[in-house]
């Protein structure tokens, strides 16, 4: 007779091996494929999500699946700022960068928060190489175009040799959201616009957002509400009719860009959850918002 204990650990290993039998599907469609994943929010932050995080790009690695990990890093910057005696300033949701803040901008995405997250996915096991815009021309930035804002960019155009040549030694390219224009202007550009630009060049399989969000919400104040699936259309009406507001905007935008440039889906999920990406990458249900082009099967 098995004790009560026993019969927990033969349920709990049960359960792993169902788990695995789920994912396997996936891992078999999703095998030499990219997927880009923005990093940030609360699994930036929490040294436990974070660990998280780098154990699960290196098993899609392991797998065979090709990710590209895209970061930005505004508490850290706000941080350094607060240090330098620079106060910090935004407009119209946008960090204003003047020339100074531009070189803390740098300074911490490039030399801070990109080296830790490849030092972290090295410690899991996996060869990771930090990269900025700058290198291999991989971004060329032009100015946002706002009056008053300073260095901030967005994305004139993306060369993905470099990308490409280290997926396919199997290395897992970490990329901070900082690039240049033609004459070596440097210019912060929105991490999440970075990640669908790139998605979008490489032909990515799949743009993950991690955010501090279940998801897209029918009822922004009800979790229950979360919408599991949508088509392009139906998220471009949602944010006529004001479903999607706010910080959301934004990120539904991104999304529905790469979409229309050639990823074949976009995914909106919730960082805080543990395992997250996994959750979401091999699990028939999923966890966060899917937003698919017309006529796409998973």
């Amino acid at each position: 007779m098995l004790t009560e204990k026993e019969l927990s650990q033969q349920e709990t290993e049960a359960m792993r091996v169902k788990v695995l039998s789920e994912a396997l599907p996936y891992i078999q469609q999703f095998a030499g494929r990219t997927i880009v994943v923005k990093y940030g929010g609360a699994a930036m932050k929490d040294s436990t999500l974070k660990d998280q995080v780098m154990r699960d790009l290196v098993f899609l690695a392991c797998v065979g699946v090709r990710p590209v990990l895209v970061h930005g890093g505004g508490p850290e910057i706000n941080s350094w700022l607060d240090k330098l005696a620079i106060e910090p300033q935004f407009k119209n949701g946008l960090r204003v960068t003047d020339a100074p803040t531009m070189d803390v901008v740098e300074m911490v995405l490039v030399g801070r928060v990109n080296k830790e997250i490849v030092a972290l996915i090295n410690q899991a096991g996996g060869s990771a190489v930090g990269l900025c815009g700058k290198d291999g021309n991989l971004i060329t930035a032009r100015p946002q175009g706002d009056e008053g804002i300073g260095f901030v960019g967005e994305v004139s155009s993306v060369n993905t040799k470099i990308l490409e040549a280290l997926v396919k030694s199997g290395y897992i390219p970490v990329v901070s959201s900082v690039a240049a224009d033609e004459t070596g202007q440097s210019y912060n550009i929105n991490a999440d616009t970075v990640a669908g630009e790139l998605a979008a060049a490489l032909g990515a399989e799949k743009l993950i957002l991690m955010t501090d969000t279940a998801g897209i919400l029918q009822d922004p104040t009800d979790p229950s509400t979360l919408l599991t699936q949508l088509d392009i259309q139906q998220a471009r009406e949602l944010m006529k009719s004001g479903v999607v507001s706010g910080g959301m905007i934004p990120k539904v935008t991104c999304c529905v860009r790469s979409l229309a440039q050639g990823v074949k889906a976009a995914h909106i999920i919730d960082g805080r959850i543990n395992h997250s990406l996994l959750l979401e990458i091999l699990t028939d249900t999923g966890i966060g918002s899917m937003i698919v082009a017309s006529g796409y099967q998973q």
